[in-house]
């Protein structure tokens, strides 16, 4: 599978990428032979990139991952995690999330998440939703990370975050190998097109595209009433326009998916095309459609004439 660059960090990534939220039961239950499964299947389909993060599943993704990539040789993938979040104890004594920027609550994330995960090494960190605690995130959270990449803890660094706030403020920083956008680049919307892209383009920062099917919503050839959008139910202005890209995508003979998947990674700013999967038999239909290089031009042409996506 083809392979980009992260800003000028040396680390590759696959074109595409497997995101992990669903091996820390984000939608139902995975058993550990489910989530390697579908690991095994991405591999299989020459995906060497893997997001995760403390936040999914309160670590549950992260052990997930880990054990099903324990076979594989660590130098043969590329691994990314999120920082912002540490798992500690809440007064019931069950585990629950606390925000942590600094840079001691960074280092202590990263070593947890290599603990979670039995290895030894991660190569990409990211400040995880930082509009949350953004003065700390910009004036504490960014310069750990940087010293972090000096030392060479880590390999690459950036920020992912759905918040158009946020990728704003980081996409202007030069010190960053890489922005997550999630769900604010797909072909349902287009916002970060408007400052975030230009921005990262002028800093030689590479994008990676999460969150491309909007929580799921493109990722039916036609979405039902119970489509989802950000987690929760698909609000109705929203679900008749992805009806109507889905249209479309069957008069130019392909579908709604495929389309998806195919916008998301069109801008050569884009390493990597980030999904999910909550099944192995969804990893293959993902790669099989990535993979596709039909041209798609009559169909972007007229979405374009329709204002359905921007020229």
């Amino acid at each position: 599978m083809r392979a980009g660059d992260l800003g000028t960090s040396g680390v590759r990534v696959t074109a595409l990428g497997l995101g992990t939220a669903q091996l820390g039961d984000l939608y139902e239950t995975v058993t550990q032979d489910r989530a390697t499964a579908i690991v095994d299947a991405a591999w299989d389909a020459g995906i060497r990139y893997f997001d995760t993060a403390p936040h999914y599943g309160l670590g549950l993704a992260e052990k997930r991952l880990g054990l099903a990539l324990h076979s594989r040789p660590r130098e043969h993938y590329v691994l990314s995690s999120k920082v912002g979040r540490l798992i500690r104890p809440g007064s019931d004594g069950e585990p629950t999330r606390r925000w942590d920027f600094t840079e001691a609550g960074i280092r202590r994330s990263i070593e947890e998440s290599l603990e979670r995960m039995g290895l030894d090494r991660l190569d990409i960190a990211l400040l995880h939703d930082p509009q949350e605690r953004l003065t700390d995130a910009l004036d504490d959270g960014l310069p750990a990370l940087v010293r972090l990449r000096d030392e060479g803890v880590v390999d690459a660094i950036g920020v992912g975050t759905g918040d158009m706030a946020a990728l704003t403020a980081f996409a202007t920083r030069d010190e960053l190998d890489a922005i997550m956008i999630a769900g604010r680049y797909t072909l349902l919307e287009q916002p970060a097109l408007t400052e975030v892209i230009p921005a990262a383009r002028a800093a030689g920062i590479s994008v990676l595209n999460a969150g491309v099917f909007n929580s799921g919503m493109l990722a039916q050839d036609h979405p039902g009433p119970d489509a989802r959008y950000e987690y929760a139910m698909a609000p109705p202005q929203l679900l008749a326009r992805a009806r109507q890209l889905a249209d479309h995508a069957a008069t130019a003979g392909t579908t709604l998916p495929r389309a998806a998947l195919a916008y998301a990674a069109r801008d050569p700013l884009v390493a990597s095309v980030v999904v999910g999967a909550d099944s192995a038999e969804q990893v293959v239909t993902t790669a099989h459609m990535a993979q596709d290089s039909r041209p798609l031009d009559g169909l972007w042409d007229a979405l374009v004439a329709l204002g359905l996506i921007p020229a």
